[in-house]
Formats: structure tokens, sequence, C-alpha cells
């Protein structure tokens, strides 16, 4: 199988009415693109929820299609400083536009990385040359966007995307591509995603590289996870006091699937909620793993913090 097109790119949509989840986003950008008018826009949300595919397709619709000379797509966490406003983003922002629309369009991807500075010097060209520019900032946190800038924007808050929308497009691909999946595989691949559509298409086109079929196992091996029900295992012995047996489903994921501490410890927390206990061990639970988390950050040594970890969960009564 050929892995020279990236399925998120190849089916990645060009229209807006065509983006997946967020309709009454979409209901707010099909009236810009109907007006071929916008303010500028901060798009704010987690990774792979449709903050570039909607900024994009609302650019290609104002423009139809004619994207060349009228778009600037830029990535901040690869242009950081205030060198990139002043130089290539003031410069494309006060040149004459191309067409019928009298303005173009400056998307700045990840604009939560750009230092402080750089966030100042965009503010005033944001300021100065809107007639003949309008600006689309995405980011994971809006909160890291300096607060005159956000009062420029009209405000998108994108969420993670539903199982069903993520699934009806995996079950989309999987048709056009000609690859066969089961139910289990397609859950599995949701199960990873976490409402990340990108991640859950980019899963998707590995697992048929690697595999004639889309399976749970395939699955969960091309992704590095660990398996719920092996999480919910070792949580269960714990909370037992099965310290021993605990421990030795942790070492396989550790030693033997080669899974990354962080990893286990961000399934744990997903786990908890499926566990049969009290409220009262649940919030002990979440306490644990958020410090254990924090010693992990800070660079203490995977396995032994792990043991521990459930050597604390095996004491709590």
């Amino acid at each position: 199988m050929e892995l020279e097109t990236p399925w998120v790119e190849k089916y990645r949509p060009k229209k807006i009415s065509e983006v997946a989840g967020h309709e009454e986003i979409k209901n707010r950008l099909q009236a810009y693109a109907k007006q071929a008018s916008m303010p500028h826009l901060l798009f704010a949300g987690p990774a792979g929820t449709g903050k570039t595919t909607s900024a994009l397709a609302l650019a290609n619709e104002i423009f139809g299609g004619g994207l060349e000379g009228n778009l600037l797509e830029m990535n901040a966490s690869d242009d950081r400083g205030i060198d990139v406003v002043r130089n290539k983003i003031k410069d494309f922002a006060r040149t004459m536009t191309l067409g019928s629309v009298p303005f173009k369009i400056i998307f700045l991807d990840e604009a939560d990385a750009l230092t402080p500075e750089a966030q100042n010097a965009l503010r005033r060209t944001m300021e100065k040359y809107t007639r003949t520019c309008r600006m689309i900032l995405s980011c994971n946190y809006s909160s890291k966007i300096i607060e005159p800038i956000q009062s420029r924007c009209a405000l998108f808050r994108f969420t993670r995307l539903p199982d069903s929308v993520i699934e009806q497009q995996l079950q989309k691909i999987c048709k056009l591509e000609g690859v066969e999946s089961d139910q289990e595989g397609l859950e599995a691949i949701l199960y990873v995603a976490d409402g990340d559509m990108r991640r859950a298409i980019n899963i998707l086109q590995a697992t048929a590289a690697a595999s004639k079929k889309i399976t749970k196992e395939a699955v969960f091996d091309i992704a590095s996870r660990a398996r719920p029900e092996l999480i919910r295992n070792m949580l269960s012995l714990a909370v037992d006091g099965k310290f021993l047996d605990a421990r030795e489903i942790l070492d396989d994921l550790l030693l033997v699937r080669s899974i990354s501490g962080e990893e286990i410890l961000l399934q744990m927390h997903r786990e908890i909620e499926n566990l049969k206990i009290s409220s009262d061990k649940k919030l002990a639970l979440v306490d644990l793993i958020g410090e254990y988390n924090f010693r992990l950050v800070e660079g203490a040594n995977e396995r032994i913090q792990l043991d521990a970890l459930l050597a604390r969960i095996a004491t709590l009564r």
C-alpha cells in the first residue's frame, strides 16, 4: 500500500460543509464565506479537532479556490520571534490584494508559540493593515494569547470530536481505500485517538499498511498503547492489595511492550471511572496519578515511580 500521500491531507475537506462536526462553528463560518467578509479570527482547541481544516476551507470558499497570492500559511512554532512578524507577516499584509475580494488572509497556526514581544508586534500589524489583510490565528490554549489580540478577534472554541463523527469518517476512508476493518478495530482507534481526528486517520493508515485487516490487536500494536482491559486489571489488582500481581502486568507493559510511563499513567487516569470502587478511592487514585505524573515530567525513573505508585495504591484503605 502506498504511503506517499498521508490520508490526513488526501481527505482534507475543501468546503466548510464537509468539515466533520462543529455544526455551530460551521454555520458561522459559512456566513462569512457567503458574504466574502470576515473579522480577524481566533481558533482555539485541542489538536486534531479541525482548526486548520476549517481555516483552509474558509479561505478556499472566500477566494473561490484561488489561494495563490491571497493566503499566507505559517506555523508559529517554526518562526516564533518578533522578526517574522516585522518582516514576513507585515510585508504580506501591506501588499495589494489579488482578485475581487478586498483583503488577503494570513493563517498563523500554533499562534500560542509566539513570544510576548512577537504578539505585541502582531497586534499592531492586525490593527494597521485590517483593510487589506485579515488574520486567522490557531492555538491550543487561548490563555497564551495576549488579551489585546483576543479582543481584536472573533473567538471560535473547538472541542474534541465525538466518536460517532470520527467513526463515520474512518468508515468512509476504509471504503474508498478498500481497507477491511471490524468494529472492534475501529473502536480501538477511537479509544487511542480520544477525539483527535488527525490521530485517528494516521493510526488507520499506519495499521492498514502493516496489517491486511484493521483489528483491535493490530491497532494497539501500531499505536503502542495498552489494551484498556489490561490497565483496568492492573488497577483492580493494586486496589485489592495484590501488589506483585499488578507489578507483573506493569513490567509487561514497560519492558515487553515498551509503552512509556507517561502513556501508562494517562491510560490509568482514563480507566479510573470504569473501576468498581468507591468515589473516595477514585478521588485518591486521581490525586496519586497526578502526583506521580509530575514526578515523571520532572525526570524521575519511570519504572521506580510506577512501582511506587502501585505500592501506594495497594495500601489505600
